[in-house]
């Protein structure tokens, strides 16, 4: 019998704007345990603006057989690639 709490994932977002990051995994029986775990364990520098813990269990992934469904090569999808486009005259950036 398995005696340990739920695991959570923890990801951590260093500055406002900045996109989060997995940095690791905690036990908790709620979220609000979670939360604290994570704080404890990745924030104690004063480094993150942002943290968000999410229950293992409840983490999607695709198959390595869906694969080929699921990431198809772009090739096949013209839009993707802005050859047929023209470009005004005088814009800038593009």
């Amino acid at each position: 019998m398995d005696t340990q709490l739920d695991l959570w994932e923890v990801f951590v977002q260093s500055k406002s704007g900045q996109p989060f990051k997995h940095a690791g995994s905690v036990h908790a029986s709620d979220k609000q345990m979670a939360l604290q775990n994570a704080r404890d364990v990745y924030t104690r520098r004063g480094e993150t603006s942002g943290l968000w813990v999410v229950r293992a269990v409840d983490i999607v992934a695709a198959d390595l057989e869906d694969s080929e469904m699921l990431f198809d090569p772009s090739n096949e999808k013209i839009y993707r690639h802005p050859t047929f486009y023209e470009v005004p005259e005088g814009a800038k950036n593009i």
